[in-house]
C-alpha cells in the first residue's frame, strides 16, 4: 500500500509518498510559491530535480505532483492509482476532532471553521484537501491528522485559563498543543523501542526546533504541553516570544501605539531567538555567534535552555516523577551541548548522561544517558509523515 502524505501551507505544498510495505519513503518534495509564480523540489533515492512551474492555486501543484511521481526522473508510479489513500497534516481540531479522521466534506467544513483558531493554516489546509479531491477523485480516500489530537487528554486543571469561564463556553478560548503528532510518534517509538507498555510510563518529549514544544506523557497520553491556545505559547522560539506576562502587550500597545495585529506580529515573527539576539532566528547562528563573543546571542540560547531545564523538572513534579526524557526536531536531534546544558543540575531527579553517547549525532534512536542513570535519556528522530500514513492506513484499513 502506498499513502501519499500531504502538509499545505498558504503558499507551499510539502509531500511524501511512502511504500507502507516497507515504511520506504518513494519520493519527497515541495511546491512552492503557490499563488505567486512557482517552483518544485522533488527528490527520489537516485534523482533531484528542481525547477519553476506556474502554480495558480494548489490545485495546478496537486497536478505538477501527481506529474512528477509518474513520469521522468523523479518517476517512481506508473499510475496514480497505485495511491491508495492520502493523509493530510492539519493544524487544529478544535475540541471536536479528538483523532485523526476520514475527510468528508463536512470535516473540511469543519476545518474550515475553526480558522480563528488557526487562521494561518487551517484555510490552505482545507483549500489543499479540496483540491486533492479535484485531482486524485473522490474514490480516494483521504485522513485528517490534527496537530491538536493528541492534546485532547490533558485534564481540565491543565487546559484551562484563569480567565471568566464564560470566554471558554463562548469562544473555546483554553490550551490545546501543537505538534502532537510529533509528540505522539516519539512517545509511542520509545515505548515500541524499549518494549515498555504505557501504562505505569512518565515521559518528558522535547519537541526542539525553529518551533519548540515540551510535552509530559502518563501512561501514554498527554497530561500537559507547553504550547497553549495558538503555537505562541511555552519556549523562545526561532521568531516566537514564547510565553509573556500579558500585561507586556498592553504596555508596548499603549507606548509604541500598536494595533493588536501588529503586536501579534511582534510576537510571532519579531520575538524569539531573532528579537532577543538581533541577529538571525537559527540556533546554529546564535551558538556560533555565542562562541565569538556576542553577548545577546548567548543570552538566546541561554533562555531557552533555561526554559527547557524548567519545564522539564515542572513535568516532573506534575507527574510524581519521570521514567525518560526524550530529545527530538532539529534542534533536539542534532545539539549535544543543548542537550548537555539543558540537563545539567538535574541529578537530583536522578538524571545524569553519557557525555561521550550524547557527543554522536547519529541520525538513529540514540540513548545518552549514563548506564547508572535511573532517568533515561534518548535522542529519537521524529517522523510525523510517517505517524500520518500509518494513522491514514489504520483508518482506511477499517
Amino acid at each position: 500500500m502506498k499513502v501519499l502524505v500531504i502538509n499545505a501551507g498558504s503558499s507551499s505544498l510539502k509531500y511524501q509518498l511512502i511504500d507502507m510495505n516497507n515504511q520506504h519513503v518513494l519520493a519527497k518534495g515541495n511546491c512552492e510559491r503557490i499563488g505567486a509564480g512557482g517552483a518544485i523540489t522533488h527528490k527520489t533515492d537516485s534523482a533531484k530535480l528542481e525547477y519553476e512551474v506556474t502554480f495558480p492555486t494548489h490545485r495546478e501543484a496537486f497536478l505538477e505532483v501527481v506529474k512528477v511521481l509518474t513520469s521522468g526522473e523523479g518517476k517512481v508510479i506508473d499510475d496514480v492509482k497505485e495511491i491508495a489513500a492520502v493523509g493530510h497534516r492539519v493544524l487544529h481540531g478544535s475540541e471536536v476532532y479528538k483523532v485523526s479522521t476520514l475527510i468528508t466534506e463536512q470535516v473540511i467544513s469543519d476545518i474550515e471553521s475553526f480558522s480563528e483558531l488557526g487562521p494561518l493554516h487551517n484555510p490552505p489546509q482545507a483549500a489543499a484537501m479540496r483540491a486533492c479531491r479535484s485531482v486524485f477523485g473522490p474514490e480516494t480516500p483521504m485522513v485528517a491528522v490534527f496537530d491538536t489530537s493528541f492534546h485532547q487528554t490533558m485534564p481540565e486543571k491543565a487546559y484551562m485559563f484563569g480567565i471568566p469561564y464564560e470566554y471558554y463556553e463562548k469562544y473555546h478560548i483554553r490550551k490545546y498543543g501543537f505538534h502532537g503528532t510529533s509528540h505522539r510518534y516519539v512517545s509511542g517509538h520509545y515505548l515500541e523501542i524499549t518494549g515498555k507498555k504505557p501504562e505505569g510510563t512518565r515521559l518528558i518529549v522535547c519537541h526542539l526546533g525553529n518551533g519548540s514544544s515540551i510535552t509530559a506523557v502518563q501512561d501514554g497520553k498527554c497530561v500537559d504541553t507547553t504550547m497553549g491556545f495558538t503555537p505562541l505559547d511555552g519556549l523562545l522560539m526561532g521568531t516566537r516570544s514564547g510565553a509573556v506576562d500579558p500585561s507586556v502587550l498592553t504596555y508596548l500597545a499603549n507606548k509604541e501605539g500598536l494595533s493588536p495585529d501588529e503586536m501579534s506580529n511582534i510576537l510571532n515573527k519579531k520575538s524569539g531567538f531573532l528579537g532577543v539576539s538581533g541577529l538571525s532566528s537559527d540556533a546554529r547562528d546564535l551558538v556560533n555567534a555565542s562562541k565569538e563573543g556576542h553577548h545577546r546571542a548567548r543570552l538566546a540560547c541561554d533562555m531557552v535552555r533555561y526554559q527547557i531545564k524548567k519545564y522539564i523538572g515542572s513535568y516532573a513534579a506534575a507527574m510524581g516523577g519521570v521514567d525518560a526524557v526524550l530529545f527530538t526536531g532539529g534542534i533536539g536531534e542534532n545539539s549535544g551541548e543543548l542537550r548537555t546544558d539543558c540537563c545539567e543540575g538535574l541529578r537530583f531527579m536522578g538524571l545524569w548522561l553519557d557525555e561521550k553517547e550524547n557527543g554522536y549525532n547519529t541520525g538513529s534512536d540514540h540513548k545518552i544517558s549514563a548506564a547508572d542513570s535511573p532517568v533515561e535519556v534518548w535522542v529519537i528522530p521524529t517522523n510525523e509523515e510517517l505517524a500520518i500514513a500509518l494513522d491514514t492506513m489504520e483508518i482506511i484499513g477499517r
